[in-house]
Order: structure tokens, then C-alpha cells, then sequence
């Protein structure tokens, strides 16, 4: 692979005005087509398999026209201090107002408040329900602006009116927060290369990279039913990669250079090289990515399928664009060490002196790897205690999605959930849709009665509504109203023991009782992501764990690797628990409702975080391995590595950490959480399990680190990661490197 990677890092130095070309006008015509696609929605939850999917299968069969999967919205008044909904000018209010919102061209029906008891016992607080023929995703946005200005209208007589519901979901937005993120990725990769020059490279290619991913995902978005969010955590994903993935093979070149050789030979050995571990720390993104789809959830699949792409152009432009705008940027990117004004090449007797002068001022890396070398057990086990501390909040990790009761208090979906809260207690915010089909039953009526009795029964319904029957008198719908709210535990277990009850009823009558409602879907969706977590776990570091023996040709380090990731993941689960769940640092994080933390988090930041603690594992430890093969005792080749290494992984995790540190600022709770876990995911695994964990094992192992049976041996692939292939006979001798160039051989 090496071999291969050295000629297209080459090819694309010296072809850089049609790889550049190519790169531009793919933008260009992803951008055309995202500029005339419709705005993304956001994605429904259509759960295959789940209880609450197939009652709403039954009620779009037995009650055609219902719109069970439509948007729905809660248009809630409130009545001065003092005044009641129900006096004479109130009530003429509301029902101009459901008068107006009949005649919108996408709604369905509109309740009365008066009529079909939307009044609160206080008499202060009354709702209108609005059901649309079309999902939130499909709603028209001329249906919305309706919607707030009838609203508008009833507020302008006095009274406080909020709108709740899925029909206002917006695109959410992150804000300036994710600027100051690629602003602070810029000032590190200063830092880190010492020149605006060889800094901007790593930004503009993943800028582009990201571009045409999110544009092509936009373009895709009606076609596919792609939801907003999915553009987000693609952009979230492919920013930090794509820079990370520039930032080493830039690094590379810049090492290269300060070995003496030529720009197109360097930047080919640094494609050879670093590229080799770009595709392979690529791959295991992809892998734990493209494999959310084994947990049958289509939303998600999306999700990881759009962000998989995103990864996989980062990868490509990396390998190809960087070296191209490398052959542009000429002499202004020096060689790693070099400082003042560029020039020609150094002087060769400057070139022999430089291992000398480095021995002599060993950087922060060497000096850190040569601590842990001698302190391994003292480094390691204080890596495994302080991982361990912060993973404890992990162990009461609750469970749920976010609903309009997480919403800051500022949106008009939080306040009109305060007020039904208020004024119909707090489960009426979650009610449960209880379809009974009793198709094969002898006598419906008595199933439909007997049902709604023993629910009557149960401790947690606050109230429960008479049995309405379809036309045919086979199915009906009965709503129960749970005395806590939607994401509590006891709103669980009252789905769970209604279930219960319907198992019995169907014992005795041979008819199916069934549990819906986004409360009911929430719960589902969470039991689904728990069921398939450990499958999940097991495949994707499983293929992950066998392309790590083929990159490493060794069964420990690649064991190590996955032991290090678990720590790091429980690790960040911990954290996320005690900011979103317990509350702790709430108000920093801007999070002004703690609850549940969402279901789909665990099982994505496995996937998401595997990937990306892969990626230090590839970048730091082939390093390692190549001063290993290259004929370093264990315990140099772990210095080696740091000294080459350390400064630019952890440059990239600074950045990487940034860019997702970003998304908290969003006003979606999904993409503030997600982008919380993934900034201290990144930062417990590059800064505790690869900087500290990983030398450390390392050192105590010894060559056993590196043992592979022969049989193995054998039949793996040699992909040739460290570079094998693109050393010289006279550098094999011990030559210098300019002894012999003539590659062509390889």
C-alpha cells in the first residue's frame, strides 16, 4: 500500500492543477445541487419491529384519514392573573382561533377546547389540538407562518398563547460557537507548524471535504429523507477528521523535508507513510459508522451512512489535495525545524548535525515517553483509576429522548409545555394512545370496555378516556394520560404495565392491545438501541480488531487498543451523565433541563469514538511500530514514536476537540449532547489512554507487544504501513538517503 500511496501522493504533487481542478468543480456541482434541493426537515421516527410502529401500521389501516403519522401542534392559552378561559370575550377568542386554523391547506382537523374538554379544572390554562395530513418532515413552511400567525392574533387580545408540538421543529441551529471552534483549530495548527501557510492547508482541504460532503447530503435530503440533523453531525465529523487527517500527512512531508529529500519525493513518502495511516484510521471510522445500521433504525442508519461519506472524501482529499496544494505552496512550507526565511535545501553537514542537536534538547514527547518508560505501572494504573472515577456517574445512566420539556425556556415549545404541565399536570404533556384491535375478537364493545377497565386499575393514569371505535367497530383507541411526565421512569413502567394488562386481555379474547404515542415510540426506540448495543460493539470492534492485526501484524496491541477505548467511552458516558443528567456544570454547558440523556448516545458514541480513538491508536503507535521494524529495541521504539508523533497527535486532538466543543452551542439538545461527549471522549483517549495508557502497556510488554504467530504471519496481507517498501538499498545499508533515489524499483 505504501508503494501505491507513494506514486498517487506523486502523481498529485506534480498533476496539481488538474487534482485541484477536479477537487473545486466536484464542490461546485455538490453546491449546485444543494442550492436548488428543498430544506431538510427532520427525520421521523419510523421504528420497524417495535410495538408502538405497529399500532400506528393499525391505525393508518383502521382509521383511514386519521393522519396517525401526521404533525401535530398544542396551541395553549392562558388567561390573565386574575380571569378565566372561560369568560365570554376568552372564549370567542379561542374559537376564532380554531375557526382560522381550519382553513389551513394542510390541516386535517382542529379540537375545539370548549368542546372536547381542552379546558384546565382551574379554568386559567385551554388548548387547541392541531393534526396535519403530512409529517413534520413534509410540512410546508407556509403551514408554520399560519400556524404563529393565528397564534399572533389571539395574543394580540391579551391573552399568553405558546404553540407546542412537532409541527414547529425548525432546523437547529449551532450558532457562532462552532466558529470559534475552526478559530481555535487554526491558532493550534499555527502553533503546531510555525507558518499561516503550512496552517492553512489543513483547513482549506477539510473545509472543502466538508463542503462537498454536506452539500451532497443536502442535495440528497428529499430524496432520501435525509433530517437536518444528519447534515450537522456530518459536518461535525467531517471538520474534525479532515483536518486531522491533513494536519498528519503536512506534518509528514515537513519531516521528510527536513531529512534532505526533494518536495515531490517528500510529498510522496508522506502520503506513503502517513497516508498508509490515514486510510487505515479511515476505515475504522467508516466501519463503526456504516455499522449503526445493524440496529434497524433508519434514522440512524442515515445518520451513519451520510457521516461515513463525509469521512471517506476527507480521506481522499487528503491523499490527493493536500499533496497538490503542498506542490503549490512550494518553499513556503519549510521543513520541520527549519525557521527564519525559507531558502534551498539545508546543507548536508547542517542535516548530519541535527540528530546530534536533538539528542541534545529532547522535545516534550521524548521527555514524557521516557517517564512513562521508566514509571509504566505508576502511569498506567493512575490512567486506569482516573478513567475509572470519571466513569462511575456512568452506572446511573437514565435513558430517554428529548422532548418539547427539554427545550430552553426561551423557544415557545418549552413555554406552552410549562403551561399544560401547569395547568393539566405533567403528564399531559406524554399521553399514550392505547389501540385495541379486536378484528378476531367475538365481542369488540366488551373487549374495548374491559380494557379500559383494567387500565383504569393501574397505579400512574391519571385519567383514561372512553374507547373510540373506528366505522367498522373492530378497533378502537383509548388515551391514557400518566400522572408524571413523558421521560420519567414511572411514565415507563406504566406503558410497560399496560402492556402487561393487554397481554392479559388478549389471553382471555384473542385481541391485540397495543401501546403508542411518541412517549411509547421514545421508549421503544430506547429499548431497540440497548438490545442492539453489544451486537453493535461486538462487530464493529471486532472488524476493527482485525484490521488493527493487519496494520500492526500483532494480537496485544490491537487488544490493548479496544481495552483503551472502553475505559475512555465509559469514561466520557460518565461525564455526560453528570453535566446532562445530574446537572453539574448545567449552566456552563447551557443545558437549563436536565433528564434522560438520549437513548441513541451510548451506542453512538461507541461507534463514533471508536473510530476516532483508532485514529491516534494508527497514528501514534505506527510510528511506534516503524522504528520497531526499522531495528529499535521496544522500549526506544516508544520514544521514537512520541518524538515523532506525540506533538502533532496531540495538536490534532486539541483540534478535534474544538470542533466538536463547537456544536454545544446548538440550540438541538441531540447535537449539544453529542458534541459535549465527543470533545471529552477525544480528550480522555488521546491525553490519558494513548499518551499515558498505550506507552505504558507498551513498555511492560516489551517485544511481546509486537508477537504474531508465524501461521498468522503468513496468511495476513503485508499492507506495509511503516513504509518498508520506500526505503533505499543504500538506506537499508545504512547509506545516506540521497545515496539512492531511483524508486522505481519498489
Amino acid at each position: 500500500m505504501a508503494t501505491l500511496l507513494y506514486r498517487l501522493g506523486r502523481f498529485a504533487f506534480r498533476r496539481r492543477h488538474f487534482v485541484a481542478l477536479f477537487w473545486v468543480a466536484l464542490l461546485a456541482l455538490a453546491g449546485a445541487g444543494a442550492a436548488g434541493a428543498p430544506v431538510a426537515g427532520n427525520s421521523s421516527f419510523s421504528i420497524p419491529g417495535t410495538e408502538a410502529q405497529k399500532a400506528f401500521d393499525v391505525l393508518e389501516e383502521r382509521f383511514p384519514g386519521s393522519s396517525a403519522d401526521g404533525a401535530t401542534a398544542r396551541v395553549v392559552f392562558k388567561a390573565p392573573a386574575g380571569e378565566k378561559m372561560t369568560d365570554a370575550g376568552h372564549r370567542a377568542t379561542v374559537q376564532d382561533t380554531v375557526g382560522e386554523l381550519s382553513d389551513g391547506s394542510e390541516v386535517a382537523r382542529v379540537t375545539d377546547p370548549y368542546a372536547g374538554g381542552g379546558v384546565s379544572k382551574d379554568g386559567t390554562v385551554a388548548y387547541a389540538s392541531v393534526t396535519y395530513q403530512v409529517s413534520g418532515m413534509e410540512l410546508e413552511d407556509s403551514s408554520r407562518d399560519f400556524l404563529q400567525d393565528a397564534a399572533e392574533s389571539a395574543r394580540d387580545t391579551g391573552l399568553t398563547v405558546e404553540i407546542g408540538g412537532d409541527a414547529l421543529q425548525a432546523v437547529p441551529a449551532t450558532g457562532a460557537a462552532e466558529i470559534i471552534g475552526i478559530g481555535v483549530a487554526a491558532v493550534v495548527l499555527v502553533i503546531t507548524f510555525g507558518s499561516l501557510v503550512a496552517a492553512g492547508l489543513p483547513l482549506l482541504t477539510a473545509l472543502i471535504g466538508v463542503g462537498i460532503g454536506v452539500a451532497s447530503i443536502t442535495a440528497l435530503a428529499s430524496t432520501l429523507e435525509l433530517g437536518s440533523t444528519t447534515s450537522i453531525l456530518a459536518m461535525m465529523i467531517g471538520l474534525a477528521v479532515g483536518i486531522d487527517y491533513a494536519l498528519f500527512i503536512v506534518s509528514r512531508y515537513r519531516a521528510e523535508l527536513a531529512e534532505g529529500r526533494e518536495r515531490e519525493d517528500a510529498a510522496g513518502r508522506a502520503v506513503g507513510t502517513a497516508g498508509s495511516a490515514v486510510v487505515f484510521a479511515g476505515l475504522t471510522v467508516v466501519i463503526a459508522l456504516v455499522g449503526l445500521s445493524v440496529v434497524n433504525i433508519p434514522m440512524l442508519t442515515k445518520m451513519g451512512i451520510a457521516a461515513a461519506g463525509t469521512v471517506a472524501i476527507a480521506v481522499l482529499i487528503a491523499l490527493t489535495m493536500v499533496p497538490a496544494l503542498l506542490g503549490y505552496a512550494g518553499r513556503r512550507v519549510r521543513a520541520a525545524g527549519e525557521k527564519g526565511k525559507p531558502g534551498g535545501r539545508k546543507a548536508k553537514n547542517a542535516d548530519e548535525e541535527k540528530p546530534q542537536q536533538q539528542a541534545q534538547r529532547p522535545n516534550l514527547g521524548t521527555r514524557w515517553a521516557s517517564f512513562v518508560v521508566r514509571r509504566p505501572v505508576a502511569v498506567l494504573l493512575l490512567g486506569v483509576v482516573g478513567l475509572g472515577a470519571a466513569a462511575v456517574p456512568a452506572s446511573s445512566l437514565e435513558l430517554g429522548l428529548p422532548d418539547d420539556g427539554s427545550q430552553p425556556t426561551s423557544t415557545t415549545q418549552r413555554r406552552a409545555y410549562d403551561l399544560l404541565s401547569e395547568g393539566f399536570g405533567p403528564g399531559f404533556n406524554g399521553p399514550l394512545v392505547v389501540v385495541v384491535d379486536a378484528k378476531d375478537s367475538d365481542d369488540p364493545d366488551a373487549v374495548f370496555r374491559q380494557t379500559g377497565d383494567d387500565i383504569k386499575a393501574l397505579d400512574g393514569a391519571v385519567s383514561v378516556s372512553p374507547a373510540a371505535p373506528n366505522k367498522a367497530g373492530d378497533t378502537a383507541t383509548i388515551t391514557v394520560v400518566p400522572d408524571s411526565k413523558p421521560s420519567s421512569v414511572a411514565t415507563e413502567d406504566l406503558v410497560h404495565d399496560i402492556r402487561d394488562a393487554g397481554a392479559d386481555v388478549r389471553a382471555d379474547t384473542d385481541a391485540d392491545v397495543l401501546v403508542t404515542g411518541a412517549t411509547a415510540m421514545n421508549i421503544d426506540v430506547s429499548q431497540k438501541l440497548n438490545d442492539a448495543l453489544l451486537p453493535y460493539l461486538t462487530l464493529v470492534v471486532g472488524l476493527a480488531f482485525l484490521l488493527l492485526i493487519v496494520v500492526f501484524r500483532s494480537i496485544l496491541v490491537p487488544l490493548k487498543a479496544a481495552l483503551g477505548f472502553l475505559l475512555s467511552v465509559m469514561a466520557a458516558l460518565g461525564a455526560v451523565v453528570a453535566v446532562f443528567q445530574w446537572g453539574w456544570l448545567s449552566g456552563l454547558m447551557g443545558v437549563e433541563e436536565t433528564g434522560p440523556v438520549m437513548s441513541m448516545m451510548p451506542i453512538f458514541m461507541v461507534g463514533v469514538v471508536f473510530g476516532l480513538a483508532m485514529d491516534y491508536e494508527v497514528f501514534l503507535v505506527t510510528r511506534m511500530r516503524e522504528a520497531y521494524v526499522h531495528g529499535e529495541k521496544p522500549s526506544q521504539a516508544v520514544v521514537t514514536g512520541f518524538r515523532h508523533g506525540a506533538r502533532v497527535v496531540s495538536a490534532a486532538a486539541v483540534i478535534m476537540m474544538a470542533v466538536f466543543a463547537g456544536f454545544i452551542g446548538s440550540s438541538e439538545a441531540m447535537v449539544k449532547m453529542i458534541g459535549f461527549g465527543l470533545a471529552v471522549a477525544v480528550f480522555f483517549d488521546a491525553f490519558v489512554v494513548r499518551m499515558a495508557i498505550v506507552p505504558a502497556v507498551l513498555a511492560l510488554l516489551g517485544r511481546k507487544a509486537w508477537w504474531l504467530p508465524k501461521w498468522l504471519d503468513r496468511v495476513l496481507p503485508n499492507v506495509d504501513v511503516e513504509g518498508e517498501g520506500l526505503r533505499t538499498d543504500a538506506e537499508r545499508k545504512g547509506g545516506s538517503p540521497d545515496d539512492d533515489r531511483d524508486l522505481a524499483r519498489v
